[in-house]
């Protein structure tokens, strides 16, 4: 039987995440998946929906908690990761938040929307992929992906992101990729309403996203290695 590969999906309990959790579970190649979540009630309110979804595979799942906020949780998750099973193969840095319907509606200031989103979105995901690198490096096929969102429009993306932790992980092995996954319905900012104007004004279901994961962890995309994919190709910047 061919070794598990061991996947770690951050925000792994809804939108994007859920659906890649989803995609390595239904999986004829054979995966265990480490289902990333702040809160360890909505990551088994996910693995239940799963299960569900999902009635029969070959493949696991547990759920891990990890809060992107938080150096002690990261650190906890990693030293729980590292027990068992004691390798990674792949990190999917997809856990991202937006605070932009908080502030909206005046639940917190705008320098907190803008720090709060900073901490998660670059901070927390920096801080979980220098933790987890041992693991990775224990991988014979390491790699590391950054669900890019919206930050691939910017003119800089393609220069700076993830050139350099390409360039610096590049003597180690591991293939790294920022994954541009489309204008996708994900409820990011857990605002039901926001939601739906982006599906009327076209976004489509985040299981494309899942599906286009699992793809570059598959090896589908190597060719592609330190750039911007999406599904059709290479992101424009």
């Amino acid at each position: 039987m061919a070794t598990r590969k061991v996947v770690l999906v951050t925000g792994g309990n809804n939108g994007i995440g859920y659906e890649a959790v989803k995609a390595f579970y239904q999986s004829q190649k054979p995966y265990h998946i480490l289902l990333g979540s702040r809160s360890v009630e909505k990551g088994k309110l996910a693995l239940d929906s799963l299960t569900k979804e999902v009635s029969e595979s070959q493949n696991t799942v547990e759920v891990l908690q990890v809060d992107l906020e938080s150096d002690e949780s990261i650190e906890k998750a990693f030293e729980q990761v590292k027990k068992s099973p004691g390798y990674l193969d792949a990190l999917v840095n997809n856990a991202g938040a937006s605070f932009d319907p908080a502030f909206i509606s005046g639940k917190i200031s705008l320098r907190d929307c803008f720090n709060k989103a900073y901490n998660v979105n670059v901070s927390g995901t920096n801080v979980m992929s220098w933790t987890f690198m041992p693991l990775l490096l224990l991988s014979s096929d390491p790699r590391l992906l950054f669900i890019a969102g919206l930050s691939q429009i910017t003119l800089a993306a393609e220069k700076y992101f993830p050139t350099p932790p390409q360039q610096l992980l590049k003597e180690d092995g591991v293939k790294v990729f920022g994954v541009g996954p489309g204008f996708l319905a994900t409820n990011l900012g857990n605002d039901p309403e926001l939601t739906q104007k982006a599906k009327a004004m076209g976004a489509k279901h985040p299981s494309l996203g899942g599906v286009l994961i699992r793809s570059i962890v598959d090896g589908e995309r190597d060719a592609d290695v330190g750039k911007l994919v999406n599904k059709d190709g290479l992101s424009a910047f």
